[in-house]
Protein backbone atom coordinates (compact mmCIF):
# COMPACT_ATOMS: atom_id res chain seq x y z
CA UNK A 1 0.00 0.00 0.00
CA UNK A 2 0.88 3.90 -0.46
CA UNK A 3 0.95 5.72 2.43
CA UNK A 4 0.11 8.38 0.76
CA UNK A 5 -3.19 6.63 -0.61
CA UNK A 6 -6.27 9.12 -0.06
CA UNK A 7 -9.52 8.16 1.41
CA UNK A 8 -12.70 10.17 1.83
CA UNK A 9 -15.13 9.24 4.48
CA UNK A 10 -18.17 10.33 3.95
CA UNK A 11 -20.24 10.12 7.41
CA UNK A 12 -16.80 9.83 9.29
CA UNK A 13 -17.99 11.79 11.88
CA UNK A 14 -20.29 9.00 13.10
CA UNK A 15 -19.99 6.08 15.14
CA UNK A 16 -19.21 3.90 12.72
CA UNK A 17 -17.79 6.21 10.24
CA UNK A 18 -15.11 7.78 13.38
CA UNK A 19 -13.65 3.92 13.68
CA UNK A 20 -13.53 3.25 10.47
CA UNK A 21 -11.33 6.27 9.95
CA UNK A 22 -9.02 5.78 12.79
CA UNK A 23 -8.86 2.46 11.53
CA UNK A 24 -7.44 3.68 8.34
CA UNK A 25 -5.22 6.22 9.27
CA UNK A 26 -2.95 3.64 11.86
CA UNK A 27 -3.13 2.02 8.37
CA UNK A 28 -1.13 5.05 6.79
CA UNK A 29 -3.98 6.74 4.83
CA UNK A 30 -4.76 9.85 4.43
CA UNK A 31 -8.01 10.17 5.41
CA UNK A 32 -10.63 13.17 5.12
CA UNK A 33 -13.51 13.11 7.08
CA UNK A 34 -16.63 14.74 5.13
CA UNK A 35 -19.88 15.00 7.34
CA UNK A 36 -22.91 18.14 8.31
CA UNK A 37 -21.13 18.07 11.93
CA UNK A 38 -17.60 18.84 13.11
CA UNK A 39 -15.87 15.33 14.06
CA UNK A 40 -14.93 15.35 17.89
CA UNK A 41 -13.05 12.08 17.42
CA UNK A 42 -10.76 13.69 14.14
CA UNK A 43 -7.20 13.73 15.15
CA UNK A 44 -4.26 15.34 14.20
CA UNK A 45 -3.62 13.25 11.10
CA UNK A 46 -7.03 13.01 9.29
CA UNK A 47 -8.90 16.33 7.60
CA UNK A 48 -11.66 17.41 8.00
CA UNK A 49 -14.79 18.95 5.51
CA UNK A 50 -18.12 20.00 6.82
CA UNK A 51 -20.54 19.46 3.75
CA UNK A 52 -23.98 17.94 2.66
CA UNK A 53 -24.00 14.60 0.99
CA UNK A 54 -26.88 16.18 -1.57
CA UNK A 55 -24.31 19.14 -2.19
CA UNK A 56 -22.71 17.73 -5.55
CA UNK A 57 -20.07 20.27 -5.98
CA UNK A 58 -18.57 19.58 -2.37
CA UNK A 59 -18.62 15.99 -2.61
CA UNK A 60 -16.72 16.51 -5.93
CA UNK A 61 -14.37 18.94 -4.70
CA UNK A 62 -13.64 16.06 -1.61
CA UNK A 63 -13.68 13.41 -3.72
CA UNK A 64 -11.21 14.35 -6.65
CA UNK A 65 -8.13 12.98 -5.93
CA UNK A 66 -8.86 10.15 -3.82
CA UNK A 67 -8.37 6.67 -4.57
CA UNK A 68 -11.35 4.97 -2.49
CA UNK A 69 -14.33 6.60 -0.79
CA UNK A 70 -16.05 4.96 2.04
CA UNK A 71 -20.40 5.82 2.29
CA UNK A 72 -21.45 6.04 5.98
CA UNK A 73 -23.56 8.96 5.59
CA UNK A 74 -27.24 9.18 5.70
CA UNK A 75 -30.33 8.77 8.06
CA UNK A 76 -29.47 5.19 9.91
CA UNK A 77 -32.34 5.06 12.03
CA UNK A 78 -35.47 2.81 11.25
CA UNK A 79 -37.27 4.53 13.53
CA UNK A 80 -36.90 7.80 12.40
CA UNK A 81 -36.96 6.74 8.79
CA UNK A 82 -40.19 5.03 9.05
CA UNK A 83 -41.73 8.41 9.92
CA UNK A 84 -39.72 10.89 7.29
CA UNK A 85 -39.43 8.48 3.92
CA UNK A 86 -38.79 11.46 1.87
CA UNK A 87 -35.78 12.33 3.85
CA UNK A 88 -34.76 8.94 3.92
CA UNK A 89 -34.69 8.97 0.29
CA UNK A 90 -33.57 12.15 -0.54
CA UNK A 91 -30.05 11.26 1.86
CA UNK A 92 -29.96 7.65 1.00
CA UNK A 93 -30.68 7.52 -2.41
CA UNK A 94 -30.34 10.67 -3.95
CA UNK A 95 -27.06 11.53 -1.44
CA UNK A 96 -25.50 7.89 -2.63
CA UNK A 97 -26.09 8.57 -6.32
CA UNK A 98 -23.76 11.75 -5.84
CA UNK A 99 -21.20 10.04 -4.50
CA UNK A 100 -21.42 7.85 -6.98
CA UNK A 101 -21.30 10.48 -9.73
CA UNK A 102 -18.08 11.89 -7.98
CA UNK A 103 -16.84 8.22 -7.91
CA UNK A 104 -17.19 7.49 -11.51
CA UNK A 105 -16.38 11.14 -12.71
CA UNK A 106 -12.81 11.27 -10.76
CA UNK A 107 -11.97 7.01 -11.27
CA UNK A 108 -11.79 6.08 -7.63
CA UNK A 109 -10.30 2.44 -7.25
CA UNK A 110 -13.45 1.47 -5.15
CA UNK A 111 -16.34 2.58 -3.15
CA UNK A 112 -16.80 1.23 -0.04
CA UNK A 113 -20.30 1.58 0.76
CA UNK A 114 -22.47 0.68 4.33
CA UNK A 115 -25.37 -1.08 3.82
CA UNK A 116 -27.43 -3.11 6.28
CA UNK A 117 -28.99 -6.71 6.84
CA UNK A 118 -32.04 -5.56 6.77
CA UNK A 119 -32.07 -6.04 2.71
CA UNK A 120 -32.54 -9.68 3.43
CA UNK A 121 -35.90 -8.47 5.39
CA UNK A 122 -39.52 -7.64 4.28
CA UNK A 123 -38.62 -5.90 7.95
CA UNK A 124 -37.09 -2.43 8.26
CA UNK A 125 -39.32 0.33 6.22
CA UNK A 126 -37.96 2.92 4.26
CA UNK A 127 -34.48 2.17 5.94
CA UNK A 128 -34.85 -1.33 4.34
CA UNK A 129 -36.04 -0.16 1.02
CA UNK A 130 -33.23 3.01 0.61
CA UNK A 131 -30.74 0.42 1.47
CA UNK A 132 -31.69 -2.13 -1.36
CA UNK A 133 -32.00 0.61 -3.54
CA UNK A 134 -28.47 2.09 -3.28
CA UNK A 135 -27.20 -1.36 -3.32
CA UNK A 136 -28.71 -1.89 -6.88
CA UNK A 137 -27.31 1.76 -7.46
CA UNK A 138 -23.95 0.80 -7.29
CA UNK A 139 -24.36 -2.33 -9.07
CA UNK A 140 -25.61 -0.41 -12.10
CA UNK A 141 -22.79 2.13 -11.75
CA UNK A 142 -20.17 -1.01 -12.25
CA UNK A 143 -21.96 -2.67 -14.81
CA UNK A 144 -21.91 0.68 -17.13
CA UNK A 145 -19.20 2.71 -15.77
CA UNK A 146 -16.59 -0.13 -14.53
CA UNK A 147 -16.82 1.36 -10.70
CA UNK A 148 -15.36 -0.89 -8.52
CA UNK A 149 -17.22 -1.30 -5.43
CA UNK A 150 -17.40 -3.27 -1.96
CA UNK A 151 -21.12 -3.56 -0.13
CA UNK A 152 -20.75 -4.23 3.72
CA UNK A 153 -23.85 -5.52 5.43
CA UNK A 154 -23.39 -4.88 9.07
CA UNK A 155 -24.63 -6.59 12.16
CA UNK A 156 -25.70 -5.12 15.38
CA UNK A 157 -22.74 -2.24 16.24
CA UNK A 158 -22.06 -1.36 20.23
CA UNK A 159 -18.91 0.29 21.94
CA UNK A 160 -17.08 3.79 22.57
CA UNK A 161 -19.18 6.68 20.93
CA UNK A 162 -21.89 4.74 20.33
CA UNK A 163 -25.09 7.45 18.80
CA UNK A 164 -28.62 7.69 20.83
CA UNK A 165 -30.30 5.28 18.66
CA UNK A 166 -27.71 1.91 19.61
CA UNK A 167 -29.65 -0.54 21.92
CA UNK A 168 -26.64 -1.30 24.19
CA UNK A 169 -25.89 2.27 25.13
CA UNK A 170 -29.58 3.13 25.77
CA UNK A 171 -29.59 -0.01 28.19
CA UNK A 172 -26.53 0.97 29.97
CA UNK A 173 -27.73 4.17 29.87
CA UNK A 174 -31.14 3.30 31.52
CA UNK A 175 -29.36 1.23 33.77
CA UNK A 176 -26.94 4.25 35.07
CA UNK A 177 -29.19 6.79 35.20
CA UNK A 178 -32.94 5.06 36.64
CA UNK A 179 -31.71 1.65 38.22
CA UNK A 180 -33.58 -0.24 35.27
CA UNK A 181 -33.97 -0.94 31.82
CA UNK A 182 -37.39 -0.98 30.07
CA UNK A 183 -37.47 -3.11 26.62
CA UNK A 184 -40.41 -3.81 24.28
CA UNK A 185 -41.19 -7.30 24.00
CA UNK A 186 -40.12 -10.24 25.52
CA UNK A 187 -36.05 -10.33 25.09
CA UNK A 188 -36.40 -13.70 23.15
CA UNK A 189 -35.18 -11.34 20.46
CA UNK A 190 -31.84 -12.57 19.08
CA UNK A 191 -29.54 -10.80 17.81
CA UNK A 192 -25.48 -11.20 16.09
CA UNK A 193 -23.05 -8.13 17.82
CA UNK A 194 -19.93 -6.70 17.30
CA UNK A 195 -17.45 -4.37 18.64
CA UNK A 196 -17.64 -1.48 16.94
CA UNK A 197 -13.71 -1.77 16.71
CA UNK A 198 -13.85 -5.17 15.06
CA UNK A 199 -16.09 -3.83 12.40
CA UNK A 200 -14.16 -1.12 11.88
CA UNK A 201 -10.80 -3.28 11.26
CA UNK A 202 -13.06 -6.02 8.89
CA UNK A 203 -13.93 -2.42 6.88
CA UNK A 204 -10.40 -1.44 6.60
CA UNK A 205 -9.41 -5.48 5.23
CA UNK A 206 -11.87 -5.36 2.37
CA UNK A 207 -9.61 -3.04 0.69
CA UNK A 208 -7.59 -6.18 -0.57
CA UNK A 209 -8.07 -6.65 -3.76
CA UNK A 210 -9.84 -10.38 -3.66
CA UNK A 211 -13.14 -8.30 -2.13
CA UNK A 212 -13.33 -6.24 -5.35
CA UNK A 213 -16.74 -6.13 -6.32
CA UNK A 214 -17.99 -7.95 -3.23
CA UNK A 215 -20.84 -8.22 -0.84
CA UNK A 216 -19.43 -8.72 2.35
CA UNK A 217 -20.93 -9.35 6.02
CA UNK A 218 -20.08 -7.84 9.21
CA UNK A 219 -21.93 -9.40 12.19
CA UNK A 220 -19.26 -11.11 14.45
CA UNK A 221 -19.85 -14.49 15.89
CA UNK A 222 -21.61 -13.39 19.03
CA UNK A 223 -25.37 -14.40 18.87
CA UNK A 224 -26.96 -13.85 21.83
CA UNK A 225 -30.59 -13.36 22.68
CA UNK A 226 -31.52 -9.69 23.79
CA UNK A 227 -32.74 -11.01 27.19
CA UNK A 228 -29.48 -12.75 27.93
CA UNK A 229 -27.68 -9.77 27.41
CA UNK A 230 -29.14 -7.56 29.41
CA UNK A 231 -28.71 -9.86 32.54
CA UNK A 232 -24.89 -9.75 31.60
CA UNK A 233 -25.07 -5.92 32.08
CA UNK A 234 -27.28 -6.57 35.08
CA UNK A 235 -24.35 -9.15 36.24
CA UNK A 236 -21.93 -6.17 35.31
CA UNK A 237 -23.63 -3.35 37.57
CA UNK A 238 -23.57 -5.96 40.37
CA UNK A 239 -27.55 -7.49 39.63
CA UNK A 240 -28.85 -4.40 41.38
CA UNK A 241 -30.69 -3.70 38.33
CA UNK A 242 -34.40 -4.19 37.45
CA UNK A 243 -35.06 -5.15 33.69
CA UNK A 244 -38.55 -4.48 33.01
CA UNK A 245 -40.68 -6.45 29.49
CA UNK A 246 -43.68 -4.89 27.80
CA UNK A 247 -44.83 -8.03 26.24
CA UNK A 248 -46.71 -8.34 22.81
CA UNK A 249 -45.16 -4.53 22.15
CA UNK A 250 -42.31 -5.49 19.90
CA UNK A 251 -39.87 -2.58 18.03
CA UNK A 252 -42.19 -1.98 14.90
CA UNK A 253 -39.84 -2.91 12.13
CA UNK A 254 -37.07 -4.45 13.64
CA UNK A 255 -36.19 -8.21 13.50
CA UNK A 256 -37.42 -10.31 16.13
CA UNK A 257 -35.39 -13.91 15.27
CA UNK A 258 -34.15 -13.22 12.06
CA UNK A 259 -33.94 -10.77 9.03
CA UNK A 260 -33.91 -13.69 6.39
CA UNK A 261 -36.58 -13.58 4.47
CA UNK A 262 -35.84 -11.47 1.53
CA UNK A 263 -32.58 -12.36 -0.59
CA UNK A 264 -30.70 -10.22 -2.76
CA UNK A 265 -26.89 -10.90 -3.70
CA UNK A 266 -25.62 -13.29 -0.97
CA UNK A 267 -23.05 -11.50 0.99
CA UNK A 268 -20.14 -13.35 1.53
CA UNK A 269 -19.19 -13.17 5.72
CA UNK A 270 -15.87 -11.49 6.86
CA UNK A 271 -14.07 -13.60 9.98
CA UNK A 272 -11.85 -11.88 11.79
CA UNK A 273 -8.99 -13.83 13.55
CA UNK A 274 -9.61 -12.09 17.26
CA UNK A 275 -12.87 -10.79 17.97
CA UNK A 276 -13.46 -8.35 20.93
CA UNK A 277 -15.27 -10.51 23.73
CA UNK A 278 -18.56 -9.49 24.46
CA UNK A 279 -18.78 -9.39 28.30
CA UNK A 280 -15.45 -7.09 28.07
CA UNK A 281 -16.98 -5.11 25.32
CA UNK A 282 -20.23 -4.55 27.73
CA UNK A 283 -17.97 -3.69 30.61
CA UNK A 284 -15.41 -1.05 28.37
CA UNK A 285 -19.05 0.27 27.51
CA UNK A 286 -21.13 0.72 31.00
CA UNK A 287 -17.56 2.40 32.11
CA UNK A 288 -17.40 4.61 29.00
CA UNK A 289 -21.14 5.91 29.74
CA UNK A 290 -20.71 5.98 33.38
CA UNK A 291 -17.64 8.20 32.54
CA UNK A 292 -20.01 10.15 30.66
CA UNK A 293 -22.55 10.53 32.66
CA UNK A 294 -20.51 11.68 35.26
CA UNK A 295 -19.20 14.33 33.57
CA UNK A 296 -22.06 15.54 32.13
CA UNK A 297 -23.81 15.47 36.25
CA UNK A 298 -22.87 12.67 38.73
CA UNK A 299 -26.78 13.73 40.52
CA UNK A 300 -27.56 11.98 37.10
CA UNK A 301 -26.62 8.77 38.22
CA UNK A 302 -29.01 6.40 40.16
CA UNK A 303 -28.01 5.91 43.79
CA UNK A 304 -27.42 2.09 43.23
CA UNK A 305 -24.39 -0.24 45.23
CA UNK A 306 -21.93 0.29 42.54
CA UNK A 307 -18.55 1.29 42.33
CA UNK A 308 -17.20 2.81 39.14
CA UNK A 309 -16.49 0.27 36.74
CA UNK A 310 -12.67 -0.21 36.04
CA UNK A 311 -11.33 -0.60 32.12
CA UNK A 312 -8.95 -3.20 31.67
Amino acid sequence: MNNAEKVVVFGGAGFLGSHVADALTKKGYEVIIFDLVQSKYINEKQKMVIGDINDLDRIKQTVKGAQFVYHFAGLADINISKKKPVETVKNNILGTTYVLEACNEFKIKRIVFASTIYVYSDLGSFYRSSKQACEMLIENYSDEYKLDYTILRYGSLYGHRANNFNFIKNAITQALVEGEIKRKGNGEEIRDYIHVIDAAKASVEILNDKYINSHIMIKGTQTIKVKNLLMMINEILGNNIKIKYTKGDQYEGHYQLTPYSFRPRVAEKLLLKTYYDLGQGLLDSVYDIYQELHKENSDNLVKISLSPPKKK
